[in-house]
């Protein structure tokens, strides 16, 4: 194999870039159909398993530089601000793990990669969207809308929820709503109250909505995301420009605390959340798909990301150990892939529906099993998390 042509230049395409070049591959070329790097202002936290493949991939100092890090996330009551729960973070989880936790804007991770792939010298194509794509029994040929052909050995589809290169694989089977619509958004913490100076990472738990805030770009911001639950859905993309007042609204009988945190909002979007069950297959000849192309996860264990630098790193190992047969790498890309993001995507719409419960005895009950877990039996509470944070695809696939 001598080329590969990356169809997507989000955080999974751009760190496949790089693990395909740690790996030996050379001739890699990604194609972003935006005319310029990512500037979304909105937070990611990267899970231990998702952090240790990149620093893996040389990025390790510069993580540190530009993440934050909080010693654990608190779960707090939505009117009275009562600490439900706490789960250890920090030194504990990097300790248990292996690597860290850590918050920051999705723009940032992406700069961060895009210096990376210049360092390398790889091929980065913006304002290139893909329109056509046709395969050989030798070659994968892919096509922009201005018409310009480029000629692939293999092609990954990482183009994200309405991928191109998915499309021209399989019938599109229309996402069902989930009734929950997110909404995301960041607040200078010099206009918040002073019980943010602190600014642990919180979640906020009431009946049918909740809200995840945590601290980025040096503690000056916090990034947040809010989840509620409503019957009127709309257009599945998450850079929908979203009005203050609405979120306001749907938070009025909230902490005051929470107010203010939405009241000083910035850069607000909001996206209704659509979930799909899992692709059959997905790999067509020398096409293969990766991260959210073929695996969505609802956003309730912040695994979106994490899954597609999972998903990164195993493919190119693939790819490198049987650089002369494409196919069977392929095959057994997906072969190991499948059944962890199928666990991620179910483990995320179990989740969800434990941040949401509105039934007060079931509230009362998930309350008090997550205070006695965090209070009496910290490392037991965290065991029930280690299948996901504990995932080791870099010593897996090393």
């Amino acid at each position: 194999m001598q080329s590969i042509g990356i169809v997507g230049g989000g955080i999974g395409g751009l760190t496949l870039a790089l693990a395909c070049r740690e790996s030996g591959l050379t001739d890699v070329s990604v194609y972003e159909q935006c005319s310029a790097p990512e500037t979304a202002g909105h937070g990611i936290l990267l899970s231990p398993n998702a952090t240790r493949v990149l620093h893996a991939l040389g990025l390790k100092e510069a993580l540190t530089d530009a993440a934050c890090q909080s010693d654990a996330v608190h779960y707090r009551s939505h009117r009275t601000g009562y600490q439900i729960s706490m789960r250890p973070l920090g030194a504990f989880a990097e300790a248990r793990y292996g690597a860290p936790f850590c918050q920051l804007l999705r723009s940032d991770l992406t700069r961060l990669l895009t210096e990376k792939l210049h360092d390398r010298e790889i091929d980065l194509h913006y304002g290139w969207r893909c329109t056509g794509l046709d395969q050989s029994a030798e070659a994968v040929s892919l096509t922009s809308e201005r018409g310009e052909t480029r000629r692939h050995d293999l092609a990954v589809g990482s183009d994200g929820v309405h991928s191109h290169v998915r499309r021209f694989m399989h019938e599109e089977v229309p996402p069902t709503f989930t009734g929950h619509v997110a909404w995301r958004g960041t607040t200078p913490v010099a206009d918040l109250p002073a019980q943010f100076n602190s600014h642990p990472a919180t979640i906020w738990l009431g009946p049918g909505r909740h809200i995840t805030h945590y601290p980025v770009r040096g503690g000056e911001l916090l990034a947040f995301t809010a989840v509620v639950e409503t019957a009127v859905s709309g257009d599945e993309s998450w850079s929908q420009t979203g009005e203050r007042a609405v979120l306001a609204e749907q938070f009025q009988e909230w902490h005051p605390v929470i107010q203010a945190l939405v009241d000083a909002s910035e850069d607000l979007h909001h996206w209704p959340l659509y979930d799909r069950a899992p692709l059959a297959r997905w790999t067509d000849g020398h096409v293969t798909l990766l991260g959210d192309a073929c695996h969505p996860a609802l956003p309730y264990l912040s695994q979106g990301a994490a899954l597609a630098i999972e998903d990164a790193w195993v493919l190119s190992r693939m790819l490198e150990n049987w650089e002369e047969d494409v196919a069977s790498g392929l095959s057994e890309y997906e072969r190991y892939r499948r059944p962890r993001a199928a666990r991620v995507q179910a483990g995320s719409r179990q989740e969800g529906q434990s941040l949401h419960l509105s039934d007060p005895w079931q509230i009362r009950w998930r309350n008090l099993r997550m205070a006695l877990g965090s209070r009496y039996l910290p490392e037991i509470a965290m065991e029930r998390y280690d299948w996901l944070y504990g995932y080791d695809c870099v010593k897996g696939f090393g």
